[in-house]
C-alpha cells in the first residue's frame, strides 16, 4: 500500500508532465491508442468517483456562510470563459469543429486541480472546493444550454442528449463515491490514497487516445489551437481576477476566484466533444489538460512569494480534505 501511496503522490505532482510525455508518444505513434477511445466516458467516470470519494459537508459550508463570493466566482466563470471561447474562435477564425470544441471547453465546470492551485497560491481554498462542487453539480444544465446559445452556429447541438451524458459521467458517479463513502468510512479513508493514482492513469489514457485520433490534424491545426487555449486561459485568469476586484472582494477570493475560472475540467470537455461533437472537437480540452497544469502551478508559484495578511479561517479547515485523491489531478 505504501508502493501505491508513494506512485499517487508522484502521479499528482507531476501530472502536467505525464500528460505531456503520453500526448507526445500518442502522436508519434498513434496506432496502439486508437481502440481506447470507446472507454473515455467510462475513464472520466472513474476520475469523478474518486471525486464523490472526497467530497465532505465542510465542503459547502462556505456556500451557507459566505455565498457571495461564491455566486460571483461561478458566475463569472459561466459568463467569462463561454464567451471568451466565443470571441477567440471567431477572432481567429477557427474552423467548425474545432470552434465548438474550444467553446465546449469554455462552457465545462472547473477541474479540481484547481483547488491544488488556490492552495499554493494562498487563495480562499473553502471558497475554490465551493466553487468547483457548485459549478460541477449545476454542470448537467448550464454546459448544455450555453453550448446550444453559442456552439449551435458550427455545429448541432442536442442539449437533452448532453444533459443526459453530463448525468451519467459526473453526476451519478459522484453521488456512488458518496455513498460509498458514507457506508464503506473505514474502507474509503484506508484506500483513499491510490484514487490520484487511478485518476492520473484514467487522464492519461483519455489524453493519448484523442491525442493518437487526432494526430494528422495535431500536425496541421495544433499551433492554432494551442494559441487559442493559451490565449482563452490567460483571459480567464486575469477576468477572474479583475471581476473579483471590481465586486471588492478580498485577495484570498482574488486568487481563489482567478484559478478556478481560468481552469476547466478538460477531461470532460474531452468525453463531450468526443462524444457529441468529433475526435478533432476534443483537441482544445487535450490542449487545455496539458496548459492548464502548466499555467496553474506558474500562477501558483508567483502567488506563493506573496503572502496574505489576512488569512480565511476555512483555508485550513479544508486543507487536507482538498489536498486528499481526487483534488489533485481531475483537470
Amino acid at each position: 500500500m505504501k508502493t501505491l501511496e508513494t506512485l499517487s503522490t508522484i502521479a499528482g505532482k507531476y501530472f502536467a508532465i505525464w500528460v505531456i510525455i503520453i500526448a507526445v508518444i500518442a502522436f508519434m505513434a498513434p496506432t496502439p491508442f486508437l481502440g481506447l477511445g470507446g472507454y473515455i466516458t467510462i475513464l472520466l467516470g472513474v476520475v469523478m468517483f474518486g471525486m464523490g470519494l472526497t467530497l465532505k459537508p465542510v465542503d459547502f459550508k462556505i456556500v451557507l456562510t459566505k455565498p457571495l463570493p461564491v455566486f460571483i466566482g461561478v458566475g463569472a466563470q459561466f459568463v467569462i470563459m463561454p464567451l471568451v471561447a466565443f470571441a477567440l474562435a471567431h477572432l481567429l477564425k477557427l474552423p467548425p469543429e474545432l470552434a465548438a470544441g474550444l467553446v465546449l471547453l469554455g462552457c465545462v465546470p472547473g477541474g479540481t486541480a484547481s483547488n491544488v492551485m488556490v492552495y499554493l497560491a494562498k487563495g480562499n481554498l473553502a471558497l475554490s472546493v465551493a466553487m468547483t462542487s457548485l459549478s460541477t453539480l449545476l454542470a448537467p444544465v448550464v454546459t448544455p444550454l450555453l453550448l446550444l446559445i453559442l456552439a449551435g452556429q458550427w455545429l448541432p447541438v442536442d442539449p437533452v442528449l448532453m444533459f443526459k451524458s453530463i448525468v451519467q459521467v459526473i453526476i451519478i458517479p459522484i453521488v456512488l463515491g458518496l455513498a460509498v463513502q458514507y457506508f464503506f468510512p473505514k474502507a474509503v479513508e484506508k484506500s483513499v490514497s491510490v484514487v490520484p493514482l487511478i485518476s492520473v492513469l484514467a487522464i492519461l489514457i483519455i489524453v493519448s487516445a484523442v491525442t493518437a485520433a487526432n494526430a494528422s490534424n495535431v500536425a496541421s491545426s495544433g499551433l492554432i489551437v494551442f494559441i487559442a487555449v493559451f490565449l482563452h486561459n490567460g483571459f480567464g485568469l486575469l477576468l477572474g481576477y479583475l471581476t473579483a476586484v471590481m465586486l471588492g472582494l478580498n485577495e484570498n477570493d482574488r486568487r481563489a476566484i482567478s484559478i478556478e475560472v481560468g481552469m476547466q475540467n478538460s477531461g470532460l470537455g474531452v468525453a463531450l466533444a468526443t462524444a457529441h461533437f468529433s475526435p478533432l472537437a476534443a483537441l482544445p480540452s487535450v490542449w487545455g489538460a496539458i496548459w492548464h497544469n502548466i499555467s496553474g502551478p506558474i500562477l501558483a508559484t508567483i502567488w506563493s512569494k506573496k503572502p496574505i495578511v489576512d488569512e480565511n479561517d476555512d483555508t485550513d479547515v479544508l486543507q487536507a480534505n482538498v489536498l486528499s485523491p481526487a483534488g489533485k489531478i481531475q483537470e
